[in-house]
């Protein structure tokens, strides 16, 4: 007989999802994770689905146990990671994978009929997120695909779907009409790829891109679809390159960089119901990290939505900043230049 001591709770590192060009969760509902600094995988460029482990011994994982590997005519696109599952759009067999790199389970779904006829010429993008029941409910997931309908070229919408792991079905497609009065050129409207959903209460966000800049809102409570303007100076002033966040204090928010700096913005309601954006905190990244910004390039490739923590890209080096605390981490070794997907889950091992 042996005593073998209790199991160790380890922190799984941030995930790399590689696509053309690889790209970066909620608190998972039951239980909470324990509170060390998140971990993160970082991408590469790959055909498959590389995890990079960013935490030291004895908490770091090998890259190859959590990495998905490609199979023959596999086009892997990560869309984002959420409670421990990973989503995946496999383009060439229109397919969507759900996968927990913890326990290998893989869901492979097929993007519903509504969906895919805009798959050839636009972008879809989506999100994965767990079931809040208690019990063996938690075990449910729901997933939900966006994408822009652009066939009329006088009527552009936004178009969503559902699938429950509970039904194992997809619901009906949940559509709204894109304003015609922002739209920008005649190109297509796009979902954008760029940086994956960010859940803000109980609605998932998107970025709108191509011939308009805005904010696809998705309300899973209402299963709604609603476009939200985002602060006309961005537009004026061609700052395209915003992230949507969870906004300090709780509602929806953006993370706007100018130069070395990045401004925080706060979506606010006034009492007649009236939406409008106001400026919060400017944060001078290149005084907070001792950068030289005469000679610096500054990047944000990715935000880890639950912490607000952001991942900052410079001179091939990649810190971790988070908002609120102002604490930052410089991770060791250097990344090439993509998109990033901060992945978090919590898993038990016996040694």
């Amino acid at each position: 007989a042996a005593l073998l001591p209790a199991p160790r709770l380890h922190r799984l590192p941030a995930l790399a999802p590689p696509r053309l060009r690889p790209r970066i969760v909620p608190p998972l509902p039951h239980p909470p994770p324990p509170q060390p600094s998140p971990p993160r995988f970082l991408p590469q460029k790959n055909d498959a689905l590389p995890f990079v482990p960013t935490l030291d011994a004895p908490d770091c994982v090998s890259p190859g146990r959590f990495s998905l590997q490609r199979g023959d005519g596999d086009q892997f696109m990560s869309l984002g990671c959420r409670h421990g599952l990973v989503l995946v759009f496999n383009k060439p067999k229109n397919q969507i994978l759900v996968w927990d790199p913890v326990t290998g389970e893989q869901h492979r779904l097929v993007v519903p009929p509504g969906v895919a006829a805009h798959a050839e010429r636009t972008t879809i993008n989506g999100a994965v997120l767990r079931a809040r029941a208690a019990g063996d409910e938690a075990q449910h997931f729901q997933v939900v695909l966006a994408v822009a309908d652009n066939d009329d070229e006088q009527h552009h919408r936004a178009l969503a779907c559902v699938y429950s792991s509970e039904t194992g079905a997809w619901g009906d497609l949940v559509s709204t009409q894109l304003p015609s009065d922002v739209l920008m050129s005649d190109a297509p409207t796009l979902v954008s790829t760029d940086k994956p959903a960010v859940l803000v209460g109980d609605s998932l966000y998107w970025k709108l891109a191509g011939n308009m800049d805005g904010i696809l809102e998705f309300d899973l409570e209402k299963q709604s679809l609603a476009v939200i303007r985002v602060p006309v100076h961005i537009l004026e002033e061609g700052q395209y390159m915003f992230l949507i966040m969870r906004a300090e204090g709780g509602g929806l928010g953006l993370l706007i960089q100018t130069d070395c700096s990045i401004q925080l913005w706060k979506m606010k309601t006034d009492c007649d119901g009236v939406a409008s954006w106001g400026l919060g905190r400017t944060i001078e990244l290149d005084k907070l990290l001792s950068l030289n910004s005469d000679e610096t390039d500054m990047l944000i490739p990715g935000l880890e939505e639950e912490n607000n923590v952001v991942l900052v890209w410079t001179d091939h080096i990649v810190f971790m900043v988070q908002l609120e605390s102002m604490e930052f981490k410089k991770l060791s070794g250097t990344y090439p230049l993509s998109h990033y997907h901060p992945f978090r889950s919590v898993y038990a091992a016996g040694i």
